[in-house]
């Protein structure tokens, strides 16, 4: 298998706890924001109506959900992957908790960064909504695991790509106001 597929795999097996976490809150349609509807400084909402306590919680646990499976199967995956010379990194239970955390940290910052430009819950900021969870994890996953700059460098033009989809079908599904 050409190095490229395993860098591939690799990638993609270390960021399925932060996508599940980033993805799972818009799908939980929360009643409880995080801010409780206050605006800040600059009058402007803190962070706002699409950032709940519900979702916050949700992608929380379905993050650290979805690593721990990836975890439970990981002796199994990582054999397959060592048989084609290369080895998966090693996401334990609690890296998937703190890696999830991260991502919805790093969502939460990127909500709060708009806020204070005066975008309004939806609009587009380019690179800030496609990466800020990632940029998150890494840096929170940091402190636990190791992160090798393989997967930084993949992870960064395959979130971009798997973000644009996802959002598009999560619009043709009606679970988003708008496709991106």
């Amino acid at each position: 298998m050409p190095d490229i597929l395993f860098e591939f795999w690799r990638t993609l097996y270390f960021v399925i706890s932060p996508y599940a976490a980033n993805a799972f809150p818009p799908l939980v349609k929360g009643k409880h924001p995080i801010d409780f509807g206050k605006n800040f400084f600059d009058g402007h909402r803190i962070l706002g109506d699409g950032k709940t306590w519900e979702g916050l919680f949700g992608g929380l646990a379905f993050g650290t959900f979805c690593g721990t499976i990836a975890w439970l199967f990981y002796d199994e995956l990582n054999s397959i992957a060592l048989t084609n010379n290369f080895s998966l990194p090693y996401i334990s239970p609690f890296s998937a908790f703190i890696l999830s955390l991260g991502a919805l940290l790093g969502d939460l910052l990127g909500s709060f960064i708009k806020r204070r430009f005066g975008m309004q819950r939806g609009a587009p900021a380019p690179f800030l909504d496609q990466l800020d969870f990632l940029a998150g994890a890494f840096l929170l996953g940091s402190f636990v695991t190791e992160i090798s700059l393989g997967i930084v460098i993949w992870a960064v033009p395959m979130t971009l790509i798997i973000h644009r989809i996802s959002n598009i079908i999560g619009y043709l599904l009606k679970l988003k106001k708008e496709p991106w």
